[in-house]
C-alpha cells in the first residue's frame, strides 16, 4: 500500500495515499465557526461540501507551526535587540568614560546557548544559526581589546577596534539575524490535506507544513504503538485512536495516522472499534 509522508512541525506523518482526495495551498481563508476545539481552525468548501479543517501540529505537537514560528522569530528579534542595545552601552562607556571598565559579557551566554542549542530540521536555517557563532566570538574578542586599550588610555586603539566591529562582526550578525527570519517565514508554506472515508466525500481537512515524499509499506514496516502507549504516554483519546504505528524511515520514525477517526463521537468509535483498529493494514 502507498503512503504519503507529511511534515508537521518535527513529526512526520504517513497518510494512506486511498485516505486522501486533493491537497491545496492553505491561504488562510477558512470560514471561521464558534467552537472549544483549539485544532478547529474554519471550513473549506470541498466540490461546494463544507469540510471541517484541522490543525495537525496542534493535535500532535500541542502548538501549531506558524504559532512555534512566531515564537522563533521573537526570540531573534530579541536577541539582535539586546546585542545591538549591549554593544551600544559598551560603546559610550569605552568613548566617554575615563574609568576603568571590566568586559561584562555575562548576560549574552544566554544567547550562546540559544543559537548552539537551536533545533530546526531545516537545513538552512541550522546552517544560518550555526554561523552566528564566529562574527559573535570574534565579536566578544574584539570588545576585550577595545576595554584593554581603553583601560590603557588607548583611546586611538579603542575607536579603531570599535569600527573595526561595526563595520564587521555586527553587519555580519545583522545579516544572519535577517536571513534566519526571512528563512522562517518563507519555509512556511502550509497546505491541506482533504482526506476521505469512501473515496469520494472529504471527510475532513488537515493542515500540515509540507509534502515530504511517498513510499510503499509491507506489514513488517508498521511498528505497532501497544507497548509505547502503555508506558508513560500522556495520549488524549483522540489522539491515540488515530494514530495506528510507526514506519521506519532512513534517519527516523513516521507516524501512521488514521483520518477517519479523528473526532469521531465516542459511541460511534466504540461500537466500529474492530475495523478502524485494523485499518487495512493486516
Amino acid at each position: 500500500m502507498e503512503l504519503i509522508n507529511f511534515k508537521v512541525g518535527c513529526k512526520t506523518i504517513s497518510l494512506k495515499i486511498l485516505d486522501i482526495l486533493l491537497t491545496e495551498r492553505f491561504d488562510n481563508n477558512l470560514t471561521t465557526l464558534p467552537n472549544n476545539n483549539k485544532s478547529f481552525i474554519g471550513v473549506k468548501d470541498y466540490m461546494d461540501i463544507p469540510t471541517p479543517v484541522f490543525d495537525l501540529g496542534i493535535i500532535l505537537n500541542n502548538i501549531s507551526t506558524e504559532q512555534s514560528n512566531a515564537h522563533i522569530l521573537k526570540q531573534l528579534r530579541i536577541w539582535q535587540e539586546k546585542l545591538l542595545n549591549w554593544f551600544n552601552t559598551l560603546q559610550s562607556n569605552l568613548l566617554n568614560s575615563s574609568a576603568s571598565i571590566s568586559s561584562n559579557d555575562a548576560e549574552l551566554q544566554d544567547f550562546i546557548l540559544f543559537y548552539k542549542e537551536f533545533n530546526t530540521d531545516n537545513e538552512d536555517l541550522k546552517l544560518t544559526m550555526s554561523r552566528l557563532n564566529e562574527p559573535f566570538q570574534s565579536l566578544l574578542e574584539t570588545v576585550k581589546e577595545a576595554i584593554s586599550a581603553h583601560n590603557q588610555s588607548d583611546y586611538k586603539q579603542v575607536s579603531a577596534l570599535l569600527e573595526k566591529i561595526k563595520r564587521s562582526n555586527l553587519i555580519q550578525l545583522e545579516r544572519l539575524f535577517e536571513s534566519a527570519k526571512e528563512q522562517i517565514t518563507l519555509d512556511y508554506k502550509p497546505i491541506i490535506v482533504f482526506t476521505t472515508k469512501d473515496g469520494l466525500n472529504p471527510h475532513v481537512g488537515l493542515l500540515v507544513d509540507k509534502v515530504e515524499d511517498n513510499i510503499d509499506y509491507k506489514k513488517e514496516d508498521i511498528k505497532p504503538l501497544d507497548k509505547l502507549t502503555e508506558v508513560g504516554f500522556d495520549l488524549d483519546p483522540q489522539t491515540k485512536n488515530m494514530m495506528r504505528g510507526l514506519i521506519k524511515l532512513p534517519q527516523k520514525h513516521s507516524v501512521l495516522i488514521d483520518p477517519s477517526v479523528i473526532f469521531k463521537p465516542t459511541q460511534i468509535e466504540e461500537s466500529e472499534s474492530e475495523e478502524t483498529q485494523a485499518y487495512g493494514l493486516f
